[in-house]
């Protein structure tokens, strides 16, 4: 089959080294050029315009980082080009955005799946991403054979925009999660108490969860680098879920309270870091 890929930032990269080693035949696209060397030398073929990319593809996959970028490199694509080529749109984005970009493509005789992506780089290059579609049964139908080498087992959630709110609703969670447990665990330090004896005592709870373990090291030796999910995506994401969710009437004093922890690990330097910096945020760096 032969893809388009729009974006090749770290989950971009990740998701065509993955394609191209599935035997797919993957043409990528990205605004700045230095970004696509490295799979032009795995196999990928390279694209000098996005819409290149889509006139040459049977599916068209959008991996940008925010609604901002997605409607930039649609503009500049010509409306004609859009004419039955199905657009998946994978990045985090809000509900009514991907709505809004479902109706940009249909207006042009496209076609639309909204189908954003949990997991991070290891899970991207090993095609065990959980993905979340929303659309037409025909059109998540097209899309399956895809979505199968991306992910083991695609859900199809619904209609478009259920997809993204699902997404939210889990980046939610990861940043409710990782707060908690780098508060708990600043509070253990600081009081001197052995960080395993801690560990054993919530793995053997009820309040484990497996996230705690993979962000561990990080947080004990406060090493952030080499990012899976960089703080500033997971800071957007947490922006785009309190709109949403303030949008819906709900209460969101807690999620307030982990957007401002955010907002001062990223004051702190570590936008391109590893989430897991929020720990730096609770410590104020120490």
């Amino acid at each position: 089959m032969n893809i388009a890929l729009l974006g090749t930032g770290l989950m971009g990269q990740a998701l065509a080294e993955h394609l191209i080693n599935e035997g797919q035949t993957v043409k990528v696209f990205n605004r700045t050029v230095e970004k696509v060397a490295q799979l032009q030398k795995n196999g990928a073929i390279v694209a000098t315009t996005a819409q290149e990319a889509l006139m040459d593809s049977d599916i068209c996959i959008l991996m940008l980082s925010d609604a901002e970028a997605i409607q930039a490199v649609l503009n500049s694509i010509e409306s004609t080009a859009f004419k039955d080529k199905l657009i998946i749109q994978m990045g985090t984005i809000s509900p009514n955005e991907t709505r809004s970009f479902n109706q940009y493509i249909i207006e042009r005789q496209g076609r639309y799946l909204d189908c954003p992506v949990l997991g991070s780089l290891p899970e991207a290059r090993t095609g065990s991403l959980i993905l979340m579609a929303g659309g037409s049964d025909k059109d998540y139908n097209v899309a399956l054979p895809i979505l199968q080498v991306i992910g083991k087992n695609p859900r199809h959630i619904g209609d478009v925009g259920q997809g993204a709110t699902v997404k939210l609703a889990m980046n939610q969670l990861i940043a409710g999660l990782t707060a908690s447990f780098a508060l708990s665990l600043a509070l253990v330090e600081k009081e001197g108490i052995e960080t395993e004896q801690f560990m054993s005592i919530v793995r053997d709870s009820a309040l484990y969860a497996p996230t705690f373990d993979k962000k561990l090291e990080r947080m004990l030796t406060r090493d952030f680098s080499a990012p899976n999910f960089p703080t500033k995506h997971l800071a957007k994401d947490i922006r785009l879920f309190l709109s949403v969710a303030q949008q819906l009437n709900l209460e969101t004093c807690a999620l307030e309270g982990i957007s401002q922890l955010l907002d001062k690990t990223l004051f702190q330097g570590l936008s391109n870091t590893d989430y897991s910096a929020m720990m730096a945020g609770i410590t104020k760096g120490h």
